[in-house]
């Protein structure tokens, strides 16, 4: 019998990578308070608005319409041909629809990333502190994510160390991975870096992986910087995007990759045997989002920047809370004079101000001492939460 089933005899249940994964520490701190109308729950990083009602009658239509057979493994024509015109017109350079792979989410394409390149003792050094899915990836593919962390100075800004990224590249490195706009920490990397870094990428022959589902949620210019920006269109370079933040899609479940043009078959294939493909609605529902969503994304973007205003000035003033004005993304990451284990911390906080924060500790050990909250609300809920949380943090 197969030492992967054979229980009885003592074998493995499963493969270690898959058996060692661990479970998220944010649904762990949140899983028991969810639901309570006594708690409000900044734990989650989501939009907390509906997915717009043109979206929704597009996803009617293309039921209507019949769009619910199979597709081809690599996305609906119209729909790659939608995110390449998006794409050349937000980057300000021709994204050619060979470079476009449509995924089930930002989530599987991280992971199609992962099975394309990572094997069995390879590594990716990852920038953190990071959403743990990002990582997990490299360890369900048999290979070891290092993190390069990120530093907060004194007054919470954080800050990358570039000869740290080289230092952790070794001959078995396939890629570096980055996050900006950051999940949990709001940081960006600025244009040189990323020139710096993608020089040092291509003197070495790896990979850069940047995960850019943020980039629309930025608040003192109209996008985030973009690998893009600089990279030529045969770079080692994949861009990881989504639906779920900027047209709020979160459980629609549509995202895309930009890569070079000769990974496009590889990605066709390991499309066909996780998916086949995206659902067919959902795709020509994610043509419209993304065809007529300008409003709303303008919209959406100035409702954050005023939470981020609040949520920093309120926070900002409370005398144990060390925190830096986010720049990206929609996360408050602040550090709590005197705290030393997160988790615990964010447990004691549900019990005592009935607020649920996210545990730093969730996004890696560089994370620990930190908590996330994410300001996707209403400002009246940000400001009950603020007038709960004050006499913890004073």
């Amino acid at each position: 019998m197969n030492e992967t089933v054979n229980i009885a005899n003592g074998g493995r249940r499963l493969r270690p990578a898959v058996d060692e994964l661990e479970g998220s520490l944010i649904r762990k701190v949140a899983e028991t308070n969810i639901g309570r109308d006594d708690v409000i729950p900044l734990w989650f990083g989501e939009p907390d608005l509906p997915t717009p009602d043109y979206i929704k009658q597009a996803l009617v239509q293309a039921v209507t319409d019949d769009h619910v057979f199979y597709a081809q493994n690599r996305g609906i024509p119209p729909l790659r041909e939608t995110i390449a015109a998006y794409s050349s017109h937000l980057i300000g350079r021709d994204i050619d629809v060979d470079r476009i792979t449509a995924s089930v989410s930002g989530m599987a394409a991280i992971m199609l990333t992962s099975e394309v390149l990572v094997d069995n003792g390879d590594n990716v050094v990852v920038v953190g502190p990071v959403w743990p899915n990002c990582k997990g990836t490299v360890f369900i593919m048999g290979g070891e994510a290092r993190t390069a962390p990120l530093h907060a100075d004194e007054t919470g800004q954080w800050h990358l160390d570039l000869d740290d990224i080289r230092s952790r590249c070794d001959e078995r490195t396939r890629a570096v991975f980055v996050n900006s706009p950051g999940n949990p920490t709001g940081w960006i990397m600025e244009q040189d870096q990323q020139r710096e870094l993608l020089a040092f990428t291509r003197e070495r022959g790896i990979y850069l992986i940047s995960d850019e589902v943020y980039i629309r949620l930025i608040y003192d210019r109209p996008r985030a910087p973009s690998f893009l920006d600089i990279a030529e269109p045969e770079d080692r370079v994949i861009v990881i995007n989504s639906f779920s933040k900027t047209w709020s899609m979160t459980g629609w479940r549509l995202g895309w990759l930009t890569h070079p043009a000769d990974l496009g078959p590889d990605f066709s294939k390991l499309n066909e045997f996780n998916i086949a493909s995206p659902t067919t609605f959902v795709q020509h529902a994610g043509v419209v989002a993304m065809r007529d969503g300008e409003p709303f994304v303008t919209e959406m973007v100035e409702r954050y920047r005023r939470n981020r205003d609040l949520v920093f000035q309120r926070l900002g003033a409370m005398p144990r809370v060390t925190l830096s004005r986010p720049e990206g993304a929609f996360y408050a990451f602040f550090s709590v004079d005197g705290m030393t284990d997160s988790v615990e911390y964010a447990r004691k906080l549900i019990a005592e101000t009935g607020v649920g924060l996210a545990p730093g500790r969730a996004f890696g050990e560089e994370g620990e001492g930190w908590l996330r909250l994410c300001f996707a609300a209403e400002a009246d809920t940000l400001s009950a939460a603020m007038d709960r949380l004050e006499p913890a943090f004073s």
